[in-house]
């Protein structure tokens, strides 16, 4: 790969020259402008406004406008005569745990190549340290003009330089976040919980750009002069339409699942989350195959037993009391009936 760019780590006061090559490339398909008529190529050409007249590159150089509306012209020398250390220097300032860093911040990539056989024994010390701290360097770097902020972590067995955003660079999100107070229920919480887990992971190397591909076989037909293939359009969006969200939620699960070979008709099953639910209710009686467990049945069963014997048993003291005061009556008559008699 090409490099962009020669210069050297500065590491304490060890030095690593090293050569900067990117990391990515864009694979986008460019359009030219034309004109619609005839299709001639739409070109700009750039033209000195005191002299009306095109200029060649050669003939171009920098200027500042000031707020007067004058041009200060700026020389490349004089931007070579800054005082700049980082002007060859990946200058490493802090070594911090990678998550100090907000994705926000991330700019362009880059790898680092060891610039030589001499670089290769402080490139790979540096490498090897970064992998054994677990941590990444902020480092400041000028490229194309301009000093940057970068940061170094290891990919594999490279150190690879992130181009960051200076602080002051990233916008404040005010008036972002919606307006409108809006509370979000436990259900429809468990049930967004429910659809990433069927959604799952994904190996990203497997994604790949679809409107590219699209676009690639279009011109392709138009060169072959046949008729491009047919797309199928893309499902609208709701846009502002009003939703019924629980219902979204569950159709996303069965779908989700269908696609993986779940069974897209079943009712998405949503697992309650103990942190966000208060105390369950008691359980139900458990069953086993659709029916009440044995010991219900017995217990079921046994109630109307223990109610007859309760019954026979209070039947059976009431007749014991009655003849017991049939016979205690039936006494006292025969005394009274001897009385009678003695007096006589």
């Amino acid at each position: 790969m090409r490099s962009i760019w020669n210069g050297a780590i500065s590491f304490g006061l060890v030095s690593i020259p090293i050569k900067l090559v990117n990391a990515t490339e864009n694979h986008s398909i460019s359009f030219r402008q034309i004109h619609t008529e005839d299709g001639g190529r739409i070109r700009y050409r750039k033209v000195c406004e005191l002299e009306d007249r095109e200029v060649t590159s050669a003939e171009i150089g920098k200027g500042y406008e000031d707020a007067d509306g004058s041009v200060i012209p700026i020389t490349d020398e004089d931007l070579a005569a800054l005082p700049i250390p980082t002007a060859k220097t990946i200058e490493i300032v802090a070594f911090v745990p990678a998550d100090r860093i907000d994705p926000l911040q991330m700019d362009a990539a880059y790898y680092l190549s060891a610039n030589g056989v001499p670089a290769a024994k402080p490139y790979t010390l540096l490498r090897e340290a970064l992998k054994r701290s677990k941590k990444v360097a902020i480092a400041k770097f000028a490229l194309r003009g301009k000093e940057r902020l970068g940061m170094l972590r290891v990919v594999d067995d490279v150190i690879a330089m992130h181009g960051l955003l200076w602080p002051d660079e990233i916008r404040v999100p005010e008036g972002v976040a919606p307006d409108s107070h809006v509370t979000v229920r436990d259900a429809e919480l468990d049930l967004a919980d429910a659809l990433m887990d069927t959604l799952g992971e994904v190996d990203i190397s497997t994604l790949h750009d679809d409107y590219r591909d699209a676009v690639e076989e279009l011109i392709a037909a138009k060169v072959g002069g046949t008729a491009p293939t047919e797309q199928t359009p893309a499902a609208e969006a709701g846009g502002g339409k009003v939703i019924d969200l629980m219902a979204a939620l569950e159709s996303s699960v069965r779908a989700a699942r269908s696609a993986r070979g779940e069974g897209g008709e079943e009712v998405a099953e949503v697992t309650p989350l103990p942190s966000r639910r208060g105390k369950s209710a008691p359980a139900a009686p458990k069953q086993v195959g659709g029916k009440k467990s044995t010991a219900t049945k017995k217990k079921a069963a046994a109630a109307p037993a223990k109610k007859s014997a309760s019954k026979s048993a209070q039947s059976g003291r009431k007749a014991a009391a009655s003849k017991k005061a049939t016979q205690k009556k039936s006494a006292t008559g025969k005394k009274t009936t001897a009385k009678r008699r003695a007096s006589a």
